[in-house]
């Protein structure tokens, strides 16, 4: 069967959180596959620009999304489901902040489930989304799901970063993980990562707290290790690309790291 892909972002999550942490798993992934704890963010370091960078593989100065309100792009970039798409691709996404609507056109994409985590609180929606992905995988097998987590972020401006209770909701976002990765078929590459890191109760800065953030790509294939030194989060939509046989859009700054 063809290589798919899911792609899991962790909302906020630190590389220095996972050593903290000690979920098991997170040893498995780093051993199984290829891991960067030194990956960039962009400028600013908040939710939706970083996700945009991500699915548009293009800086904010270029997409020009710089807070968390969407703004129609002048010049629009096509993003990864729309590349995907034109290449007869499935797409599907998992998420738990309305503003990640618009990360794809509503034509690029199969599926798409939108549990809020403001009326279920983030770690039902984390559980929940969990739950759906895996069984929408299963039942369905598209070439590209996105599964938000968005717990961390939450507790990161309530208590603060790498608080006892930030600690905990990487745990916790660690087991849906796991959960996951070990629920659907084998011939899926798993790409794990997050937005940007915090500090205190707050992200947005150019500090190595914030920009800094965690890298996993396993794919189940021999003499798949990866050189991830020096990545960037906008090398992941080229790279899912080049997973599933797709072109990058002339537009795209990142690279395939493939």
């Amino acid at each position: 069967m063809s290589e798919c892909v899911l792609l899991i972002l962790v909302d906020g999550m630190r590389p220095d959180s996972l050593d903290v942490c000690e979920h098991p798993f997170i040893r498995k992934m780093g051993e199984s596959g290829s891991y960067a704890a030194d990956s960039r963010a962009v400028m600013p370091s908040v939710t939706l620009p970083c996700h945009m960078s991500l699915f548009h593989s293009v800086a904010p100065d270029r997409h020009g999304i710089l807070t968390n309100t969407y703004t129609p792009q002048v010049r629009p970039v096509n993003g990864l489901c729309e590349q995907l798409r034109l290449a007869g691709k499935t797409n599907a996404l998992f998420y738990s902040w309305g503003e990640l609507k618009d990360l794809a056109r509503p034509d690029s994409l199969a599926f798409s489930v939108f549990i809020s985590g403001h009326l279920y609180t983030y770690k039902t929606a984390n559980e929940t989304l969990t739950r759906e992905a895996s069984r929408y995988i299963n039942s369905t097998h598209p070439d590209f799901v996105f599964l938000y987590l968005g717990e961390t972020d939450e507790i990161g401006h309530q208590y603060g970063w790498m608080s006892d209770e930030y600690i905990q909701s990487v745990y916790d976002s660690w087991s849906c993980i796991e959960q996951i990765v070990q629920d659907i078929p084998e011939h899926y590459t798993t790409i794990i990562t997050a937005d940007h890191g915090g500090h205190d109760r707050m992200h947005g800065t150019d500090s190595a707290e914030d920009m800094t953030i965690p890298l996993f790509i396993r794919r189940n294939q021999p003499g798949s290790k990866l050189d991830l030194s020096g990545t960037s989060i906008m090398d992941i939509a080229p790279t899912i690309t080049s997973i599933l046989g797709a072109q990058a859009a002339p537009e795209w700054e990142g690279r395939s790291l493939i």
